[in-house]
């Protein structure tokens, strides 16, 4: 079995098997996401195929590798006895003083979150605090047992309330809900006619409908928050998506048959030159309230839908929880936002960077895992077998047993950080002790 077999093996299922309708640019260097428009559910798809026909060998590492980017690098992964390699090697990283650096990465997995903490960035203003909300944000279970990271009855009061209390921002909510789309819509165009300089103008919109941009989740629909401006041109908008790292120009009418999809609804207007840095009283009431040290909803959500489908109950079927978790990737993502709360901590403790470190590892594994267990489920799905249900809990202990020692670890830097502030009234004198 060679890297030229599993490439052929790949157009054959993603033709034959999957009646993918993206094509035209299929070869060894076609990009499985840009030209592909393979999201991460259908890779997870085409791999299990794969593992299926080829009778090929399949890794944890594999599913979880976060550096393949075409089919070639994916063929190459699956060869049999090249799994577990490194990384090709790059160019040597530079010195860096890691945590206590610039630190040059930023997340970008929630995009209400992204918008607000633009202007922040921009100031000077550590945001990373701010994604607290982010690791266990809400999502939806329906009355069928899915998963759904969106839905109508969701909103972002508890972003908003936090976004004012501790920035100073007030984010004003445009979007009326007892009004009509077109009323709605109305107000947008209006606000955007009156925008004074330097106010951001959010609206939600779903990304379906605008194929030219990204949509990595191959959701639909795909609500999503980004900014607009008007520009020269009254036919042309400009766009800035800061979860997605883009801005540029896209036609207005496009932009507004988006925003009146039924799917969508919702918008704020703010000005991010009113932001100034959080105070600890703040800070520390916010810690407290997102920190949920004896949950963990999503794996708590994802056991539930499994037991559900396992059970049959009210009809369903076991050949149905991959479908039921298809949106899971979407909610997983969220779980990176541990590393910036993590920084935040150590940054003002000045803990050894190596210990910051060890801990971005376990999240990675808690992310990489929940990817690995998504994997289990579809194969639990299409081989509808039950002896596979008891595996896929086994591992969603374990991934709970790990995302609780992080919230411990967490919550413990939480209380140094604390004890150590001469601004707070510390509620344990006992300080600076390295979280075990």
């Amino acid at each position: 079995m060679n890297r030229d077999t599993i490439v052929a093996a790949i157009g054959t299922i993603l033709r034959e098997e999957m009646r993918h309708p993206h094509l035209d640019l299929f070869g060894p260097d076609a990009r499985l996401n840009e030209d592909l428009y393979l999201d991460s559910v259908q890779l997870l798809q085409l791999i299990l195929s794969l593992e299926t026909t080829l009778d090929l060998p399949v890794s944890e590492e594999a599913i979880s590798r976060q550096d393949v980017s075409t089919v070639a690098d994916l063929a190459a992964l699956l060869v049999p006895g090249a799994q577990g390699q490194d990384a090709p090697a790059g160019a040597p990283e530079a010195p860096s003083e890691g945590v206590h650096g610039e630190m040059p990465y930023d997340l970008k997995i929630h995009c209400f979150v992204s918008c607000v903490c633009d202007g922040l960035k921009k100031r000077g203003i550590d945001h990373r605090p701010f994604y607290a909300l982010v690791w266990d944000a809400e999502f939806a279970i329906t009355d069928g047992f899915q998963l759904a990271y969106h839905s109508d009855v969701m909103d972002h009061e508890s972003f908003r309330y936090w976004f004012e209390r501790l920035y100073g921002v007030p984010l004003r909510s445009w979007y009326d809900h007892s009004r009509s789309k077109e009323e709605n819509v109305a107000t947008l165009l209006q606000l955007l006619q009156e925008r004074a300089p330097g106010e951001c103008i959010m609206v939600m919109l779903d990304m379906f409908h605008l194929p030219e941009r990204e949509n990595k989740f191959n959701q639909n629909p795909f609500p999503h928050y980004l900014m607009l401006e008007l520009t020269d041109d009254p036919a042309v908008w400009q766009v800035r998506d800061p979860d997605f790292r883009w801005e540029g120009p896209i036609e207005r009418d496009k932009l507004l048959n988006a925003i009146r999809q039924p799917t969508v609804a919702g918008g704020y207007r703010f000005d991010p030159s009113l932001a100034h840095p959080p105070g600890d009283e703040d800070l520390a009431a916010f810690f407290e309230a997102c920190l949920r040290p004896d949950s963990n909803p999503l794996i708590d959500a994802t056991r539930a839908i499994v037991a559900a489908h396992a059970e049959g109950r009210g009809g369903l079927r076991l050949a149905d929880v991959g479908e039921a978790l298809r949106e899971l990737p979407v909610v997983t993502i969220r779980k990176w936002a541990y590393e910036h709360g993590f920084a935040f901590f150590w940054r003002a403790l000045r803990w050894p960077d190596s210990e910051f470190q060890a801990i971005c590892d376990e999240i990675e594994v808690l992310v990489n895992g929940l990817t690995s267990m998504h994997y289990a489920v579809l194969k639990l799905a299409r081989s509808e077998d039950a002896a596979l249900v008891a595996p896929v809990m086994e591992k969603l202990d374990e991934l709970d047993a790990l995302e609780f020692s992080i919230k411990r670890r967490l919550g413990a830097a939480h209380a140094a950080w604390r004890a150590a502030s001469p601004r707070l009234a510390p509620r344990e004198r006992a300080r600076g002790a390295l979280p075990a």
